[in-house]
């Protein structure tokens, strides 16, 4: 598989326990003193032990200053496209372009729907996600001062007026596994968020990629035009044979081997121990910075 050739990324995955939710914005501060780039927070809004993401998403840029921020993935089901797209551009500006936004076609049927939302079958979610990435860039534009209609399966909008526009190009990221939402993810998205345990294989991210790829070309778009960024996990410890176990020289080895074989050029941390935010931030990032820029150098690919 290619490098794409995406800058690198770090980030956070924190929990949104309502239980202490100080202590979950003090997560997110320790991710920003650690120079990562990123703090993100699973959205279940049918979760009564969870913080409301929408709410905790908007508490925390007001906290920071220089981290962006993400739903990891936002539940689409239980949040309408038109609301979510102005919600997501108000958010971008009232933080000075530091939001960016993970999408998913929802997966707990029975909780959405005891939550008021629609049940839908696996495929309807994605067409119904597809439905809704349209409406949500349509609304990002305000140049086109037309009203804005969408008669679609699952959303409709009916003369709304465009805007307001994001500070930045906001990215729009599906969380993706099976192949139809992998094909939306190449003619569609910004960027493909999968979590590394539900991956399974290196063979499976293989498969994945060349999924994606053939939809982007299908498109008429580059398959570097979609960031890969992983959510990951491990343990830092003595050297080890898996996957991210080991210590921080050891994860850089194996993050580079996943940049420059695999595609991914973003990686989430998930966990909530402040010290492994700090080693990750403070000793894996840079080291996984240094490889990957010498790798792409020796092969002339630095862009």
């Amino acid at each position: 598989m290619p490098d794409y050739g995406h800058d690198l990324l770090f980030g956070s995955f924190i929990t949104p326990a309502n239980a202490t939710p100080h202590e979950v914005v003090a997560l997110a501060q320790e991710s920003e003193a650690a120079g990562l780039d990123l703090v993100t927070f699973q959205d279940h809004p049918y979760q009564a032990a969870f913080l409301d993401t929408w709410t905790l998403l908007s508490y925390v840029a007001a906290r920071t200053e220089r981290i962006r921020l993400s739903g990891n993935v936002i539940n689409l089901p239980l949040r309408p496209p038109a609301v979510l797209a102005r919600a997501a551009a108000s958010l971008d500006l009232l933080s000075g372009g530091r939001f960016e936004l993970g999408l998913g076609a929802g997966g707990f049927w029975d909780a959405i729907e005891a939550m008021g939302g629609r049940r839908l079958t696996p495929g309807q979610a994605v067409d119904a996600l597809s439905e809704a990435i349209d409406i949500i860039r349509g609304l990002w534009d305000p140049s086109d001062t037309s009203r804005f209609r969408v008669d679609g399966t699952y959303y409709q909008v009916a003369g709304a007026k465009r805007g307001p526009a994001p500070a930045h190009d906001i990215g729009i990221w599906l969380g993706a596994y099976k192949p139809k939402m992998l094909r939306l993810t190449g003619a569609k998205a910004d960027g493909w968020l999968p979590s590394l345990p539900y991956m399974g294989s290196l063979d499976a991210i293989t498969e994945a990629n060349a999924i994606i790829d053939e939809a982007a070309d299908g498109a008429g778009r580059e398959p570097a035009a979609v960031r890969r960024l992983l959510n990951v996990s491990g343990r830092f410890g003595a050297a080890g044979d898996g996957l991210l176990t080991g210590p921080p020289e050891q994860w850089a080895e194996q993050l580079a081997v996943l940049t420059l074989e695999y595609g991914f050029s973003s990686y989430i941390l998930m966990g909530d121990d402040p010290a492994v935010i700090r080693t990750f931030g403070g000793e894996v990032a840079p080291l996984v910075r240094d490889l990957v820029a010498k790798e792409r150098a020796a092969r002339g690919t630095v862009r």
